[in-house]
Formats: C-alpha cells, sequence, structure tokens
C-alpha cells in the first residue's frame, strides 16, 4: 500500500491510500484517528474493496501522515470539507461514494450541505445533535486537548485523552483543527437527497441520535451493529454493513 501525496485547499500535504479496484469510494476517518486506525487495522477497508471498490483513505490534517500546520490560517471553518474537495477535483472523480465515521461523518455531511453529489454515503458514528450542535462537540475535546491528565478513570475525558496520547496526537494542531467544526441546521438536512446509510453502535451516544439523524434525511436507512463509539468500528460488522449496504441499498 503506496502512500500518495495530494493537497489540500490551501496547499498542505495531504497523504491518500488506496485499495482495490472498481467503483471509487472515499472513506473518511475520526478526530484522532487515520485511515490506517479507521478503516484498514480492523479490516473494513480490505472488506469493501472485496465487494468491488476502489477504496480511497485520505489522512485528515493534523492527522496521520497529512501536514499538521500550527497556524490559524490553516483552519478556517470547514477546513476538513475543503480539503476532500479539493483532493475530488485531483482525483479526477465524478461518480463515486463516500463514507465516513464520526469527525469524518459530520465533514461528509458539511460536503453534502456544501453541494457535493456522491451517488450513495455512509454517515456512521454519528447521531443528528452531533450535526446540529457539532461545536458542543469539539467544545469537549478542545477541553481534552488542553488537559490530557488528570481525568477520573473511565470517564469520556479519560478515554478521549488515551485514544489521543495512543496515536500520538499534534495537540497544537488538532486544536487549531477543533475551532474549524461548523454545525449543520436541521434545515440543510432535509436538503440532502443522496441516499444515505446512517450507521451506528448500538451503544453509542458520543453524537447524539442515530435513529433521529435518519429520521431527518429525505433518503436514508439506519443500521445498528453491537458496540459503542470506540467499540463498534473496530467490529467485523461494520465493514460488512458498509460493503452489504453498497451491493444493495435498501
Amino acid at each position: 500500500m503506496d502512500t500518495r501525496r495530494f493537497r489540500g485547499f490551501d496547499g498542505a500535504e495531504i497523504a491518500v491510500v488506496e485499495i482495490g479496484a472498481g467503483r471509487p469510494i472515499i472513506l473518511l476517518h475520526g478526530l484522532f484517528s487515520s485511515g490506517e486506525m479507521n478503516w484498514r487495522r480492523y479490516g473494513a477497508a480490505p472488506e469493501i474493496a472485496g465487494a468491488g471498490y476502489r477504496v480511497i483513505m485520505p489522512d485528515f490534517r493534523a492527522h496521520g501522515l497529512s501536514a499538521a500546520p500550527h497556524d490559524a490560517a490553516a483552519y478556517p471553518p470547514d477546513v476538513l470539507a475543503m480539503d476532500i474537495e479539493a483532493l475530488i477535483g485531483q482525483l479526477g472523480l465524478t461518480d463515486f461514494d463516500i463514507a465516513g465515521y464520526s469527525m469524518g461523518a459530520r465533514t461528509l455531511v458539511r460536503l453534502l450541505a456544501r453541494g457535493l453529489r456522491p451517488g450513495k454515503a455512509i454517515i456512521s458514528g454519528m447521531g443528528l445533535e452531533g450535526l446540529t450542535g457539532g461545536t458542543a462537540r469539539a467544545d469537549f475535546f478542545k477541553k481534552v486537548v488542553r488537559q490530557p491528565d488528570g481525568w477520573p478513570s473511565g470517564s469520556p475525558e479519560a478515554f478521549a485523552a488515551a485514544f489521543m496520547k495512543q496515536n500520538k496526537v499534534d495537540t497544537a494542531a488538532v486544536g487549531l483543527l477543533l475551532n474549524s467544526f461548523v454545525s449543520t441546521p436541521i434545515e440543510a438536512l432535509h436538503g440532502i437527497e443522496t441516499r444515505c446509510l446512517v450507521l451506528c453502535g448500538a451503544d453509542d451516544r458520543d453524537n447524539g441520535s442515530a435513529p433521529a439523524l435518519t429520521l431527518e434525511l429525505p433518503n436514508a436507512a439506519l443500521a445498528e451493529i453491537a458496540g459503542n463509539h470506540m467499540s463498534a468500528v473496530t467490529k467485523l460488522d461494520f465493514g460488512t454493513a458498509i460493503a452489504a449496504w453498497l451491493r444493495h441499498p435498501h
């Protein structure tokens, strides 16, 4: 698996790994994660590639092998969506599908709200309140970035801080990135006509209600798998559910 280098909206380097061949699908990872951690390590990407897809996995800026600038000007509102728009242009993609987990799902919805029209979209690890109140979730992570130690054992803050340290996150860059999050008004969700799968762990409430999100999207189905926000993405069912829905969206 070779890592290719592309340019974000401002020329910052975006690292991309591809596997498989066939219809293109872009997979967007979550906060403090990477294409490797979110999509490849636990088998989701190979499962999707095996269903006949060219799987394209960028690392967002401030994550993985991509650039992590420490300049606030490198993180305007919607920067992650702007980077993916730039990547789609450089890859010359016109007919493709797209999926995102957690922050990747929030970015995917921002792309749809900004006018992206993929064939199909998979919004995973995300609920309604995480989109309409996306800045509140950012505030939670800003707190953890500012104070990575001293949280009560087993608390949401302690889990987030441990994941951040495990992935050797550049906290200065991610702190700036969190300022770029934009909420999506419910009216914008009502205007998204793309066929969507809302996929979530049955015990995942980190970003609000996935069933409520499904009801607000005009053309969406809901699938739940076992697990919470941290564990669902590691389960074989995660990639299997995506691959099955891509083959037979209903």
